[in-house]
């Protein structure tokens, strides 16, 4: 990109007028322009030039409420809107709270403009739009969850982008990276543009999209550019996007260059002991058809290929203690993940919870939790991720094997952790770490994770002590249930930010949702060599 263009984005004439200047390569990055452009598209305009490295002089911000006539981009099209419009430009300061920095907590005042993180502890602020008492506080950076199934397109009556994105944003989750088992799969680099052209009209908070491997598509594969990798289900999947020939496996490590993630449970196993409980009828046997030694023999064939191949590659939802031994030797490539329901759940909640709680992988065993918790706390596991895979409670509540796998998770899975945080279990720091630090690394994210100067302004309040139950006629995700309905946990954000754009707060019994999709696509700088490489 020029850098020429970084001061010329945005500026305002003697007359009123505001010029966008843009090159011809960025214009595929941003909204496409049909018909009159009103300051929605403006905005949207600017924050997605500003994600994509250049910056908006500060002269917008000084002049809030400026009535503009004329809007033209130099791209060889001119288009004007004919009636003057407000330009509304948000200035806000967070003061007093608690901030979770990489350095440690310290009581600060955090200043955001134009979607960042300008300032920290400025002498003085000037120009204030907004302003947060936060005293008693803790404002830590928005949540990365880089495992969900949002279910949109092709599977929108067990979730979508609208419903879920307003479950993050209660649950202080400001990006999400999505898996491509939707209806049509995202195997296509096409399909893929599809998918977040879809988002940047549904989403209230930031997406990105894996490309799903085939044992056919290495091609796409190398084309795609704006996601955060390649999904590899290496057992426990639909339609093409199975994968676990030999040679396909080869092919797809050898030949990609983006990082890669995979389902690692061995699919001929699972096969061989569900030959062997094909005429159960008990859930709890679900965990003996996932058992241990099919997620063992495919993270070690997963881990053997990355290592041989030196290739960057993220082991999703650990679910057993075993694993642990063969994750621990990353050589600088490997990162793992485990997620609350392993964490938290084991083959005695079958009894409570039944087809609740059917996972693939499956849960495991109490010694497994403890494995499992004491590998994050340790950094062995680097991420702590939802896994979020919603069904209707109809479809959950079908007699066993019919029932699907899969729960909700993306609302409830930050107070999970600060519960514990009260508990005495980790830290807040080590929370913070896991659900935004090391995502945003691991993914290459640009300007995430992190609250630090010129980083996005994605963050969450949060209020460690209050208390609040789990009900499910209150969850925002459109499945309308969570297998933890009935706990009562301390800890919850209270207010989420969204490139500084207040997406959700709460007050008291009540809750406020932005009515706009906010969220922008993530981006991706994948030279900066993943989780190992960055500080």
């Amino acid at each position: 990109m020029d850098p020429s263009y970084a001061g010329a984005l945005f500026s305002i004439n003697q007359q009123g007028i505001a010029d966008f200047a843009c090159p011809p390569t960025l214009l595929k990055h941003l909204p496409r322009l049909n018909g009159p452009v009103d300051l929605a598209n403006l905005a949207k305009l600017r924050s997605r030039a500003i994600g994509k490295g250049l910056s908006a002089p500060p002269v917008l911000r000084q002049t809030a409420g400026l009535q503009l006539a004329n809007f033209s981009i130099w791209s060889g099209v001119g288009v004007d809107f004919q009636e003057s419009q407000e330009l509304i430009v948000s200035r806000t300061v967070i003061e007093g709270a608690e901030v979770v920095f990489p350095e440690g907590i310290r009581q600060a005042t955090v200043v955001v403009d134009q979607g960042k993180i300008v300032d920290i502890d400025p002498s003085t602020v000037e120009g204030v739009d907004n302003r947060v008492e936060a005293h008693g506080l803790h404002l830590i950076p928005g949540v990365v969850d880089d495992q969900v199934h949002f279910r949109e397109p092709g599977l929108t009556q067990k979730e979508d982008l609208h419903h879920a994105t307003r479950a993050c944003a209660k649950g202080g989750v400001t990006t999400f990276l999505e898996m491509p088992n939707t209806s049509p799969e995202t195997i296509t680099v096409e399909r893929l543009h599809e998918k977040l052209a879809l988002a940047e009209q549904k989403c209230l908070v930031n997406y990105g999209f894996y490309m799903g491997a085939t044992t056919e598509n290495t091609a796409e594969l190398k084309l795609a550019k704006r996601t955060p990798g390649i999904k590899i289900f290496i057992g426990s999947s639909t339609g093409n996007l199975l994968v676990d020939e030999q040679a396909a496996l080869e092919q797809i490590f050898a030949e990609t260059t983006l990082p890669i993630t995979a389902h690692c449970e061995d699919e001929a196993t699972v096969r061989a002991n569900a030959a062997r409980y094909a005429d159960s009828t008990e859930v709890s046997d679900h965990s003996r058809i996932r058992d241990h030694e099919a997620a063992m023999i495919a993270t070690r064939r997963a881990i053997d290929l990355a290592h041989r191949h030196q290739h960057r590659f993220h082991v999703l939802h650990v679910s057993t203690a075993a694993e642990v031994a063969i994750i621990r030797d990353h050589r600088q490539l490997i990162t793992a993940e485990v997620c609350p329901h392993h964490l938290f759940f084991n083959v005695d909640d079958y009894e409570r919870l039944g087809s609740l709680v059917k996972m693939n992988p499956s849960i495991k065993m109490a010694e497994d939790n403890r494995g499992l918790w004491q590998a994050m706390l340790d950094n062995e596991i680097q991420v702590i991720a939802t896994d979020h895979a919603p069904h209707t409670l109809e479809e959950k509540q079908q007699p066993f094997p019919q029932c699907p796998s899969g729960l909700p998770a993306v609302e409830n899975s930050l107070a999970l952790l600060l519960n514990q945080v009260n508990q005495g279990t980790c830290t807040l720091e080590q929370v913070v770490q896991r659900m935004c630090d090391a995502p945003a690394r691991v993914w290459d994210i640009v300007d995430k994770g992190r609250i630090q100067i010129g980083y996005d302004a994605d963050l969450a309040l949060i209020d460690l002590s209050l208390e609040q139950s789990i009900r499910n006629e209150t969850q925002q995700t459109k499945s309308r249930w969570s297998p933890w309905a009935g706990e009562t946990l301390k800890g919850w954000a209270v207010r989420t930010w969204v490139r500084g754009q207040e997406v959700f707060r709460r007050e008291g019994e009540q809750e406020w949702y932005a009515d706009e999709p906010l969220g922008q696509e993530a981006i991706f700088d994948h030279d900066r060599g993943g989780y190992w490489a960055t500080p």
